[in-house]
């Protein structure tokens, strides 16, 4: 593993040793350095060559739109004394403003357009970050490695037709 100067800029030197070699350093300078944490399950697919560059560009956007239309769900804590209360001020599967509605227009489009097995392994790698072999698992393949193997077929399908979907859409 590479040495890195320590600065506050960057991630600390215990996240880039957790990361491992999945991790991207662009730049020489302090001031140019640029580092991409791809330890995820889609950023991993990329570096050990199962999908191409060009697929895990449009996984990525797939779950960029995703995120974007509010579908990982809210970021809150339990409140203790409305545990089962409703509360129809937070609208719960309504789109809050017309961008995250048209993000959720592109997303489901996407998924359609994709078809139901690669919109499944594309949902479950990018946007939830589960890896090849759970994935290929919940399929219901029993050997971990036709787990792996079907699960990274499903993933370069759906990023070449994720490719063409949103070519389409220019």
């Amino acid at each position: 593993m590479q040495q890195l100067p320590i600065d506050d800029a960057g991630p600390t030197q215990e996240r880039l040793a957790k990361a491992g070699e999945y991790f991207q350093l662009v730049g020489r300078s302090r001031s140019s350095r640029r580092i991409t944490m791809l330890d995820d399950p889609l950023g991993k697919a990329w570096l050990r060559q199962i999908i191409a560059a060009t697929e895990y560009s449009a996984l990525r956007r797939y779950a960029l739109h995703w995120a974007a239309a509010g579908l990982q769900g809210p970021l809150t804590s339990v409140d203790l004394n409305r545990i089962y209360a409703f509360d129809p001020g937070q609208m719960s599967g309504l789109a809050r403003t017309e961008a995250q509605l048209d993000h959720k227009r592109t997303y489901y489009a996407a998924k359609q357009a994709i078809g139901f097995r690669p919109s499944f392994v594309a949902d479950q790698v990018a946007c939830f970050g589960r890896g090849l072999q759970e994935t290929g698992e919940s399929l219901g393949l029993r050997s971990p490695y036709r787990a792996r193997q079907k699960a990274a077929e499903l993933l370069a399908d759906a990023g070449h037709r994720l490719c063409a979907f949103f070519d389409a859409l220019r």
